[in-house]
């Protein structure tokens, strides 16, 4: 994968699940629906969130970049993946390959980061209310998305070409169903100890930094919410904060656990399913959990479709 590999390596093998031939066909179905519902979720509240006025505020506007972004990190690789469950063809190009790492490692740092911003978010909302509007002004909106979409693509720039030049003699079987970088890590036949380094001392700066700056600023949130002495405030503080928390808490766990230790053994077997989860249950479950118990999507849902039937019948 260095420079005299990549000039000979034209394709690579995506072993992914290829061991366990009776649960292919089992996940391809499942992934094909989750993928399917997961476009339909994340499009709606892209919609939703654009074309009702009462939900153009910074809390949607961010909404709405996570799920443009959860569908471009599901789409960079679940294609790839039901292609090859649906048949004996495992193979993915080099090309390919060089594309989906960058999507995928780009994608993951961007999401770190826009966790992040939304955390700043709702701590400006709850802990500093009356100047929320002035505080979270357009611009400033535009510039922390603008920020996370850069510096997670240029975390990717610096690591991406890193990985693909670890020299692997010629072996192009990737033992996981993408092109991840653990798993080309692991096919490198020299010593990784650096990189692996590299690797860490980057996902300080890009994944466990934003969750320090998320777990300070729910700190703060949580003693402003004791201050409040209205049950109901409290209930609405918690639902919005709470399904935050959720998407933090499902996407932190696999990426700690997979990007902490990127060239184990174990975190290689164990990783395909890890994997699995954050590229496609948790961008499932980020529209379920942001629309279920929110009142002002549900209603402004219910706006437009209603409002679709009344304009039919007209």
């Amino acid at each position: 994968m260095d420079g005299t590999n990549g000039s000979t390596q034209s394709h690579f093998i995506l072993l992914g699940f290829s061991d366990r031939p009776h649960l292919e066909r089992v996940l391809f179905v499942v992934i094909l629906v989750a993928y399917l519902l997961t476009l339909v979720g994340n499009s709606t509240i892209i919609l939703v969130s654009r074309l009702e006025s009462r939900l153009h505020t910074p809390m949607y506007f961010f909404l709405t970049h996570l799920s443009f972004l959860d569908l471009s990190f599901t789409t960079s690789s679940i294609p790839q993946l039901l292609h090859n469950l649906s048949g004996r063809d495992k193979t993915i190009s080099y090309v390919g390959c060089v594309v989906q790492l960058f999507l995928f490692l780009g994608l993951g740092g961007v999401e770190c980061l826009l966790l992040a911003v939304m955390a700043y978010d709702r701590f400006v909302a709850v802990c500093k209310p009356l100047h929320y509007m002035t505080i979270m002004h357009p611009q400033l909106c535009l510039g922390l998305v603008s920020v996370a979409w850069s510096c997670g693509m240029a975390n990717s720039l610096v690591m991406s070409p890193v990985t693909l030049r670890l020299p692997c003699s010629g072996h192009n079987k990737v033992d996981h169903f993408l092109c991840e970088m653990p798993a080309l890590i692991y096919m490198a036949c020299v010593n990784t100890a650096a990189i692996e380094g590299t690797v860490f001392v980057l996902a300080v700066g890009i994944v466990l930094s934003p969750l320090v700056f998320i777990l300070v600023s729910y700190g703060h949130i949580v003693r402003a919410v004791f201050r409040i002495q209205s049950s109901s405030g409290r209930h609405r503080i918690f639902n919005t904060c709470g399904s935050h928390l959720t998407v933090v808490s499902l996407f932190y766990g696999n990426i700690i656990y997979m990007y902490m230790q990127p060239g184990s053994r174990s975190s290689q077997d164990q990783g395909k399913f890890f994997t699995l989860f954050y590229n496609i249950v948790t961008p499932l479950l980020n529209p379920l959990i942001y629309t279920l118990r929110n009142k002002e999507v549900n209603g402004a849902l219910r706006r437009l479709l209603l409002g679709n039937r009344k304009g039919g019948k007209e």
